[in-house]
């Protein structure tokens, strides 16, 4: 059965990426701190990317840049627009396994992640994965240091998944654009990724917009696909009705 698993703990999940590291029944994607291997545990490259028939089923989003500034809810948006969404839809799992660690929510100290992503965006990323495998979405708890940032995103995540309200998004983050060390640590995982993917080739030029900004883009791309289907279906009608 394809599987899919999510590893959102700011530390790098060294020990599924282990198991899975040669199984292409299961696509395994991380987002985690990394700063060049400063930040431990240290792995997660963005070019540790499988063995044998694995290869190219294990995605590292490793964020590099330190906290200057800290990764927020605009860069992990980019990271799902542009890398976790795309390459699930071209997967197509059968079932969604997250490794639920909200040690990325904002209210951990330096050493312990220091990101600030709000426990809101949590639950609007849950709800973006229900959109794969039928829903069939599966949360395990997992890291997090402050008593507080694990049960808001926890309770949002929840609520996510029982088909509840989200908190909307304000106006002001769907407009910014994720930070300049978000984008070169998304288009070196896109340059490594598009060998494997071609949703990632696709998603390539959204990488540095803001989410209002590649929606526009994305309707502008669609729209024309439309357009060049539905004159070549003209034009073949018409060569048809020649003959």
């Amino acid at each position: 059965m394809p599987s899919y698993d999510l590893q959102q703990d700011v530390h790098h999940g060294n020990g599924t990426q282990e198991a899975f590291y040669d199984d292409p029944s299961v696509l395994y994607i991380s987002l985690h701190r990394y700063d060049d291997g400063n930040f431990f545990p240290g792995s997660g490259h963005p070019n540790e990317v499988g063995v044998g028939a694995g290869k190219g089923f294990n995605v590292n989003v490793g964020w590099t840049g330190g906290l200057e500034p800290p990764m927020g809810d605009a860069e992990y948006l980019a990271a799902f627009r542009a890398v976790v969404m795309p390459i699930a839809h071209e997967f197509s799992p059968d079932v969604v396994l997250v490794s639920a660690g909200f040690d990325a929510v904002e209210g951990h100290q330096p050493s312990l992640g220091g990101y600030t992503v709000t426990a809101k965006l949590f639950g609007f990323l849950t709800r973006q994965l229900m959109s794969l495998a039928g829903g069939r979405v599966i949360l395990a708890l997992e890291g997090g240091h402050d008593l507080k940032a694990i049960c808001d995103a926890s309770e949002a995540c929840v609520s996510a998944l029982l088909g509840m309200e989200v908190e909307p998004l304000s106006q002001s983050l769907l407009d910014q654009k994720p930070c300049e060390n978000a984008v070169r640590s998304l288009q070196r995982v896109v340059q490594i990724q598009g060998e494997f993917w071609q949703s990632v080739r696709d998603s390539a030029t959204t990488v540095d917009l803001s989410y209002l900004q590649a929606q526009r883009h994305r309707f502008r791309r669609d729209s024309d696909s439309e357009a060049v289907n539905a004159i070549a279906s003209l034009s073949m009608g018409s060569l048809t009705s020649e003959r």
